[in-house]
């Protein structure tokens, strides 16, 4: 549960004297780790910093002579290095062509060898390579430690595996972290070979580091943490279309033994996002239905019925509150999203006022068809892809769901009907049936995946700190 988790741990995992089991060149291992999906026990993985293993075969027999060693660090280090590095002058290793060179990063741990912590692309074809930026984290490349030495080697890729080393150079991130496109640092790219065979061999290349710039990067877990309190709120269907909930047929008909798609999706993702809500206190709305006294249409009713106070205690709160309200109310329609989602922007743009990553909203909606409003739910959208909420629609029953999957904006950023791009994802849609039949944990790693990666791109679109920053410990 998340309220245990108190440290972060991070693995390396490397492996020696593999079976070769292609012909023609070599094997292209893949590492899977598996995790118990028990709820009840825990077990120790690793016990110690560093743990070397023999790897055997399915059949308990050894895999040859080959190896595998793990190594566990404690994170507390959230610094990462942003990194712009090119080269000119690279030794050409192809016969035909010219070298398809990438750098490799490489930090000593304690036993004296090197360990490759970052492999940037492959540049084809050229001996004056320009490598995309990219980030090490400051504890993967020298344990937090600026003057650490670190190893560069420079290869040009073959398709068989067998890389040529180009040259490498050693340094310390100390003398990186001036480096500026004006200014930058360079080394010579040495190959022991030519130095050894060459009077006068000078270098392979020359490696340019254009920048190092060290800056924090805080993972959800740090937000989380670090006292982010996650918000869960739910929003359900009632309108017309999903039939009378006295019928079997009916999407909204609770079976004999108590349950339906919509409490099946409101436990699926409940019980998971719970973890992360301090008070487990979720408000729990209701649109598209007539709601007495008045018996008016309303978008965004309490099902609990109670405005000053609509937070039911726990996920068995929703459920209650559900089972409770559906012969009160009249299922009705038309089927509109954005007043809800408007409602929760509401309190995630008064969490904007403070100036710390103290709150984050996640809206489930489950629904169950055509939505009515899709001109004013994507505006709805655009404007709340600024503040700190995510929005999660489960879709129920066999209806057509292609307007859900448009507004998840995973084939391209959702626009508002005046065109303004949302600024960053914020919506999935996951349809219920797809995982009928499947662990019950399944559903909610789907629809969850993303939420972590859309609260970090949030609070870091803002620079915003965690409330207790790990960073300043």
């Amino acid at each position: 549960m998340a309220a245990q988790c108190v440290m972060k741990i991070e693995l390396s995992i490397s492996c020696s004297n593999l079976m070769d089991r292609d012909i023609g060149s070599k094997s292209d291992p893949l590492c899977v780790l598996l995790m118990s999906s028990s709820e009840k026990h825990w077990f120790e993985i690793v016990s110690s910093k560093t743990m070397t293993k023999p790897l055997v075969l399915k059949n308990g027999k050894p895999a040859g002579k080959g190896t595998i060693t793990i190594i566990a660090d404690e994170v507390k280090d959230n610094r990462v290095l942003n990194f712009e590095v090119a080269a000119r002058k690279l030794d050409n290793k192809d016969l035909f062509g010219k070298s398809d060179p990438y750098l490799e990063f490489h930090k000593q741990i304690p036993n004296g060898s090197w360990q490759m912590v970052h492999r940037t692309e492959v540049i084809k074809n050229n001996l004056n390579p320009v490598w995309r930026p990219f980030k090490i984290p400051l504890r993967s490349l020298c344990d937090g430690d600026l003057e650490k030495t670190i190893k560069v080697e420079c290869y040009d890729y073959d398709n068989d595996g067998s890389h040529d080393l180009i040259g490498y150079f050693e340094t310390r991130v100390s003398q990186l972290k001036d480096a500026s496109p004006t200014s930058p640092v360079e080394f010579d790219c040495i190959n022991p070979k030519k130095k050894q065979k060459k009077k006068n061999y000078r270098n392979s290349g020359v490696v340019s580091v254009k920048q190092c710039q060290v800056s924090v990067e805080y993972t959800f877990l740090d937000y989380i943490m670090g006292g982010c309190q996650m918000n869960f709120i739910v929003g359900i269907d009632f309108t017309a279309s999903n039939g009378d909930p006295r019928s079997p047929t009916s999407l909204h008909y609770i079976s004999p033994n108590g349950v339906n798609e919509y409490l099946a999706a409101i436990w699926s993702v409940g019980v998971v996002i719970q973890d992360y809500d301090a008070d487990k206190m979720f408000p729990a709305f209701g649109f598209g239905a007539q709601v007495p006294p008045t018996w008016q249409v309303s978008h965004e009713f309490p099902i609990n019925f109670n405005p000053s106070n609509p937070q039911c205690a726990g996920i068995q709160g929703i459920v209650d509150a559900y089972r409770a309200s559906l012969p009160q109310v009249r299922l009705y329609g038309p089927t509109n999203f954005s007043p809800i989602i408007n409602h929760v922007a509401k309190f995630a743009s008064a969490a904007t006022q403070q100036q710390t990553a103290s709150q984050y909203f996640v809206l489930l909606i489950i629904t169950d068809g055509e939505i009515t409003d899709l001109d004013e739910t994507r505006n709805a959208i655009v404007n709340a892809a600024k503040l700190p909420m995510s929005i999660i629609i489960v879709g129920v029953g066999g209806a057509d769901f292609s307007a859900m999957e448009f507004l998840d904006g995973d084939n391209g950023c959702l626009r508002s009907v005046t065109g303004e791009m949302a600024v960053r994802d914020i919506v999935q849609f996951v349809p219920f049936r797809k995982f009928q039949g499947a662990a019950k944990e399944a559903l909610a790693q789907c629809v969850l995946a993303e939420v972590p990666q859309q609260v970090v791109t949030y609070f870091s679109m803002y620079k915003l700190r965690p409330p207790k920053d790990p960073a300043t410990k």
